[in-house]
């Protein structure tokens, strides 16, 4: 894992040839539903498929899984399966997904200040 002291970091350019973290930081989590799942997961820990699925008004099941599993390979979100009938499933985060909690603070901060 490479982490960077916050106080070393410098806003920058990305560099011709290569995408900026920033970049690939919105590619991963930039999109709606995807933001939405992480922040439900911050706030409740661990939630089975049908709780996101409720919790998230519109969502699609197929956009459900395809944003969870994609989410679960950047390793942002854990999938826990229980051998179980029916088989029962909870998604949590990762301590890689929990660092995103102080980006969604400061979003929040942000959105609080708009009018």
């Amino acid at each position: 894992m490479n982490t960077i002291e916050p106080e070393s970091l410098k806003l920058t350019k990305g560099t011709l040839g290569e995408l900026c973290p920033i970049a690939k930081t919105l590619d991963v989590i930039g999109t709606k539903w995807t933001f939405l799942i992480i922040r439900d997961l911050l706030l409740d820990d661990t939630l089975r498929f049908s709780q996101l699925l409720r919790s998230l008004e519109g969502i699609s099941p197929k956009t459900l899984a395809l944003r969870l599993r994609e989410l679960e390979n950047q390793d942002i979100v854990a999938r826990k399966v229980y051998p179980e009938v029916p088989p029962r499933v909870e998604y949590s985060l990762t301590e890689k997904g929990r660092r995103l909690e102080g980006i969604f603070i400061e979003l929040k901060r942000f959105g609080l200040s708009l009018d």
